[in-house]
């Protein structure tokens, strides 16, 4: 049971939901429909890749939705300063890697729980942002003109959200890292044992530091799309976002406990909280039960993670 949970209970249940949301809403497979739930699903699972390395060594990032923020605010910053959007991306994209790699110094070297780590500077990168946007949204002419800075998060490629294809690049990357690469097989000896994967001549400190740089990384591109997405970068952006990560990597049939879980169940979680999520708009369900549904979901996943881990 459990290893069926594992490999094909995540794709079962995304084919349920598709199945069950168009037989209430034939709406769903309207292809404008289908592209926006692309595009709604593409920032999350970028977050969610990241997540996904950070889960198998056993930690959590809470963070990574003030990282999209702060990253995306620096950013539009430069911008508006005269740099050009691609360039001013990149250095986005960076500034998320330095602030993951922050959140692994302090959890490798301070050994403080990843947890506690992490909800600290969630709070520290959410003021910041605060600070850097004076608490509001950094918009200008040199974003709304610039075709580079919508073509991220608002341009289509043959018909299909440009986005969707950076998502599918780092998906293809991510996979090749954790499942095809020795940094792969450490992530999850780390996970299964610390311990035993240190005696065995893993930089265990230099991993941590390296898989929350990833996780940093990826969140900024999730950043840098929602900003171009917006126009604009909003103190508030990102805000329950690695709630949503965190979910889509649990109900991918990674275990919580590490060591154990698939890229691929994460991408296909992803999709199922983006279905979710699309179908109870549609159906015209309220947010305040949105949230409810959601709540549940993960609840659930988490039992199932649980009773797997005990089997």
């Amino acid at each position: 049971m459990g290893e069926f949970y594992t490999k094909l209970g995540p794709l079962t249940a995304l084919v349920v939901l598709v199945i069950l949301v168009s037989v209430l809403n034939s709406a769903f497979l309207n292809v404008n429909n289908l592209m926006n739930l692309l595009q709604q699903v593409s920032v999350n699972a970028l977050i969610a890749f990241g997540m996904q390395f950070v889960i198998l060594t056993a930690g959590i990032d809470l963070s990574v939705g003030s990282i999209l923020a702060l990253s995306g605010a620096f950013a539009a910053q430069m911008i508006l300063m005269g740099m050009p959007p691609l360039l001013a991306f990149l250095v986005g994209m960076i500034s998320g890697a330095i602030f993951g790699a922050f959140n692994g110094l302090l959890i490798a070297y301070g050994k403080a729980a990843p947890f506690i780590v992490t909800l600290a500077t969630m709070s520290v990168f959410r003021g910041a942002t605060y600070v850097l946007t004076n608490g509001n949204p950094i918009t200008g002419p040199k974003m709304n003109n610039s075709l580079s800075f919508q073509f991220i998060g608002q341009g289509y490629l043959f018909g299909v959200p440009f986005q969707v294809y950076i998502m599918i690049v780092l998906y293809a990357l991510a996979y090749m890292l954790l499942h095809k690469t020795t940094f792969g097989r450490k992530t999850y000896a780390l996970g299964g044992n610390e311990k035993a994967a240190f005696v065995a001549g893993v930089n265990t400190k230099r991993l941590q530091i390296l898989i929350y740089t990833i996780a940093g990384f990826l969140a900024a591109v999730a950043g840098m799309i929602l900003t171009s997405q917006l126009a604009s970068a909003q103190p508030d952006a990102g805000t329950g976002y690695e709630m949503d990560a965190i979910a889509a990597v649990v109900l991918g049939g990674t275990s919580l406990a590490g060591g154990k879980g698939k890229m691929f169940g994460t991408l296909v979680g992803a999709l199922i909280i983006g279905v979710l999520n699309n179908g109870m708009n549609l159906l015209g369900i309220s947010s305040f039960y949105q949230q409810i549904v959601k709540g549940i979901v993960i609840l659930i996943a988490v039992l199932l993670d649980r009773k797997q881990s005990q089997n």
